[in-house]
């Protein structure tokens, strides 16, 4: 149920991911993920008062609000610096190291949770990770500029802090832990559309596109919540961390994106990982 769970997150995030990346291209980032972030807000709340979870303990060893308030300020900053990366042009070294940020939750999980894998799942993991770094395009054959390095690895820590303080929180409740991630970040979010005096061109036609991207994006964060409680963190967090690979096959099949070589031995290397992850946990 986790693994499925984990995927399932995964597949909304590339998705998610897809969508935001094409806006992006016409639109200000900064404005899309301000008004994705508030729709997000608006659906966790929403879910929340229809579910009855508002008594959800929140504060103490395993209360979900601290947990998420960090989750959401870990989650900003590493896309402050993936932007910031991307920005740079170099997107074949900047996505790719981002998306290793899975790392960072199962040595939580390995080091602080005691979780442990046999040798064969261990592999799978190896396989799985590494899938998700290569479906992500890396491009090494002009150098390692320092800047987009560490501004990668900024993302990466970013992201894979949210992903830990998700995990924690979600021990309380996975809804109000991301419910508590939007609203550490709402008035980030007004902010920003404040200095851009408004949601940086959009309009009405995009409405029914930042719904989409804003729901799937809280969504996968919910389901990948869940999933850590239904079994092993680590796995879970490796079976979420595989969202460019969907991300990478919209792109190819809609924007007819040409697939790199090593972008389909990426595929083929998440798909074996997660295979024997499923065979011999």
């Amino acid at each position: 149920m986790a693994a499925l769970l984990a995927l399932i997150s995964s597949g909304l995030w590339g998705a998610a991911d897809y969508h935001a990346g094409n806006l992006s291209k016409k639109f200000p980032a900064t404005a899309v993920l301000s008004v994705t972030q508030i729709i997000g807000l608006i659906f966790g709340v929403i879910l929340a008062t229809s579910t009855g979870s508002w008594g959800a303990q929140a504060l103490g060893s395993n209360g979900y609000l601290l947990p998420g308030i960090a989750a959401g300020l870990c989650g900003y900053a590493g896309l402050i610096c993936l932007y910031a990366g991307l920005a740079t042009g170099r997107m074949g070294v900047v996505s790719p190291i981002s998306a290793m940020s899975g790392v960072v939750p199962v040595l939580y999980a390995v080091i602080f949770l005691g979780e442990r894998f046999n040798s064969l799942v261990t592999i799978g993991v190896i396989f799985a990770l590494l899938g998700a770094f290569m479906a992500s395009g890396p491009e090494v054959s002009q150098g390692l500029p320092l800047k987009p390095i560490v501004l990668a690895l900024g993302a990466a820590l970013g992201f894979g802090g949210a992903l830990t303080f998700m995990a924690q929180g979600s021990e309380s409740s996975a809804l109000m832990t991301m419910v508590a991630m939007r609203g550490a970040t709402f008035f980030i979010s007004v902010a920003i559309l404040l200095r851009l005096r408004g949601t940086g061109g959009m309009g009405k036609a995009q409405v029914p596109l930042l719904i989409f991207i804003g729901v799937a994006d809280f969504s996968a964060n919910l389901i990948l919540g869940v999933a850590t409680t239904k079994g092993l963190v680590s796995l879970a967090m490796v079976f979420g961390s595989l969202f460019p690979i969907m991300t990478a096959l919209l792109a190819f099949k809609y924007l007819h994106e040409r697939l790199h070589k090593v972008q389909y031995a990426g595929i083929i290397s998440a798909v074996v990982g997660v295979a024997m992850i499923a065979a011999f946990q």
